[in-house]
């Protein structure tokens, strides 16, 4: 059995979920989101807590055992707190700035990157100390679903991924970028 699809599910005060045959709805003080799940699990509702239940033993019913608790567990965490994820941009000259809502990117290309958030998701630009400001050189991604900002961050990485002789570009805060070492010379 899923180690993972087994844990229930604890719903917090604030947040309230409806469940329709294979779909769910949850609501919260961020927003609300749905989700139909596959016909391999069941959900069920008691007493604040979601447990997820497979029908059978299947290969397939297994493997979406635990996904869909997942999925579940995520949905009720972001409309109840949210995700963020934050990139870094290093490089000289390469900066971000917000014209509204959309993100502007100067990371070495002849002409800025503008990126268009999708709906439910938030471009902020903070600067090294992490205020808020208008031009800066760290980018929050933020919203209600985990896969949309986990998906947007990954096209704002791509837009200049971090290189590796000199490790300038666009990466995720926190991450290790291998360096090489760059030709040996005369000697």
């Amino acid at each position: 059995m899923s180690r993972i699809g087994k844990r229930p599910i604890s719903i917090p005060k604030k947040v309230s979920v409806t469940i329709d045959g294979q779909g769910v709805a949850v609501k919260g003080p961020k927003g609300e989101l749905s989700r139909v799940l596959p016909s391999e699990v069941t959900v069920e509702q008691s007493d604040g807590t979601i447990l997820v239940k497979r029908n059978s033993e299947s290969r397939k019913a297994r493997s979406r055992h635990g996904l869909s608790r997942t999925l579940v567990a995520n949905m009720i965490e972001g409309v109840d707190q949210g995700f963020k994820r934050r990139l870094e941009i290093q490089g000289v000259g390469y900066r971000a700035q917000l014209n509204g809502k959309n993100l502007t990117l100067n990371v070495g290309y002849s002409n800025p990157v503008e990126i268009e958030p999708p709906p439910k998701v938030e471009f902020s630009v903070e600067d090294n100390a992490g205020k808020a400001v208008k031009t800066g050189t760290l980018v929050v991604v933020s919203g209600i679903d985990k896969e949309v900002v986990g998906n947007m961050a990954a096209k704002i990485r791509a837009v200049r991924p971090p290189e590796v002789y000199k490790g300038k570009g666009i990466r995720y805060v926190g991450e290790f970028v291998r360096r090489k070492a760059g030709k040996a010379g005369k000697k």
